[in-house]
């Protein structure tokens, strides 16, 4: 399972990680942030694929995707 990290407070809501979600899983917050704008968050998290296009897509940074590892054994 993925764990997935959105730095809500830098979004600056260009919804670029929205259109390449392959789950379509990330969603256009209901708030503001602190710049002004409705952040980028993850509607059920534990959908999540891990595949991070939503992190590479991102311009500042906001998003980060860590993968679990497998135990070997």
């Amino acid at each position: 399972m993925a764990q997935i990290t959105f730095r809500e407070d830098r979004c600056k809501g260009c919804k670029l990680c929205t259109a390449v979600c392959p789950k379509q899983l990330i969603k256009m917050a209901g708030h503001i942030n602190v710049m002004g704008f409705h952040p980028a968050t993850v509607e059920e998290p534990e959908k999540c694929t891990g595949c991070a296009l939503c992190a590479r897509m991102c311009p500042d940074l906001v998003i980060e995707v860590a993968k679990e590892e497998k135990k070997v054994g």
